[in-house]
């Protein structure tokens, strides 16, 4: 109502001063450039307000977080999470089945490998390859997609700060490591447990890459919901939560990969409390030590820990 006002004094004023329609449209476009101008001022000055609002480690992560949401639809898909799964842990396992299939003719790769002798057969790396995959498409996916419609992706508009994503994983990593400890503990402790349900992932006893999710359905399960509740608890920004699975997969991988390089991780990180590849290879062939996936704290506190050196 007050715009309608402000046009009719408009057109008053220069109807008395003799100004005809073409120079009334002509006031009216200048005036309407003017408040554009204005506008786009106010709405740089809102944005500058918002950058400055932001914190340094939002900024830091906020364009990977932009790129990220122009696949939007992807990762709001059912289908992503299944398909993200599959491709990092295959992709993290071909390098080492690759060296697998050269350590026979490239003598240098062998003081790298925990067991020098052992290279396992086309007829071991099939049977694992088949089961994850059959896994994640016959049980993985309808889980992932009954999830799905109880509750959606919604991805926000801002990068979550790096040090909370940083704190975030490490949590995640802690708190998955406790909870695959106490869960291992049990299943070799009680028979029943372990016939049913772990007994199948210690039936290659020299592990490689591809053996790393060669288990049953149950303990795939059980691994799985330890992610999601640790994730749920932490409320976990969907960019932790993408790198944290990158990371976990990996460290899986590398445990299991046979392999100990002077760039392997429990080699980066201090004073032991990684565990890594020399850790787990030794539970798998001696079944009553290193429980724990990951860090050494709980094996030192309960005396199952076991160094590569006692071996």
């Amino acid at each position: 109502m007050q715009a309608l006002r402000s046009r009719e004094r408009e057109k008053r004023l220069l109807t008395s001063h003799g100004a005809g329609p073409k120079a009334l449209r002509k006031v009216r476009r200048t005036r309407a450039a003017a408040a554009a101008r204005h506008n786009l001022t106010m709405s740089g000055h809102n944005n500058s307000e918002l950058l400055v609002l932001c914190s340094s480690g939002q900024l830091f992560l906020q364009p990977l977080w932009d790129h990220l949401k122009t696949w939007e639809t992807l990762i709001q898909s059912p289908f992503f999470p299944v398909f993200f799964s599959i491709t990092t842990y295959l992709g993290f396992c071909l390098p080492f089945v690759v060296l697998d299939v050269l350590c026979p003719w490239v003598p240098a790769l062998r003081r790298y490998k925990i067991h020098p002798d052992f290279s396992p057969s086309v007829w071991q790396l099939l049977p694992c390859l088949g089961l994850t995959l059959y896994q994640h498409v016959v049980f993985v996916f309808p889980m992932t997609l009954l999830h799905w419609a109880a509750s959606p992706v919604l991805l926000p508009p801002e990068a979550p700060e790096l040090l909370q994503l940083v704190r975030h994983i490490v949590l995640c990593l802690l708190l998955f490591d406790t909870e695959f400890f106490i869960w291992h503990v049990l299943h070799h402790k009680v028979p029943w447990l372990y016939r049913t349900f772990h007994k199948m992932h210690h039936q290659n006893s020299s592990s490689f890459a591809l053996a790393t999710q060669y288990m049953s359905f149950g303990e795939l399960l059980s691994l799985g919901f330890f992610d999601m509740v640790n994730i749920m608890l932490l409320r976990c920004h969907p960019l932790t939560v993408l790198i944290f699975h990158v990371i976990n997969i990996w460290l899986s991988v590398e445990d299991h990969s046979g392999y100990d390089f002077p760039w392997s991780t429990h080699r980066l990180v201090p004073f032991g409390w990684y565990g890594g590849v020399t850790h787990h290879d030794l539970h798998h062939s001696q079944f009553n030590c290193n429980f724990a996936p990951y860090f050494t704290h709980w094996d030192k506190i309960l005396g199952t820990l076991r160094s590569a050196h006692a071996k």
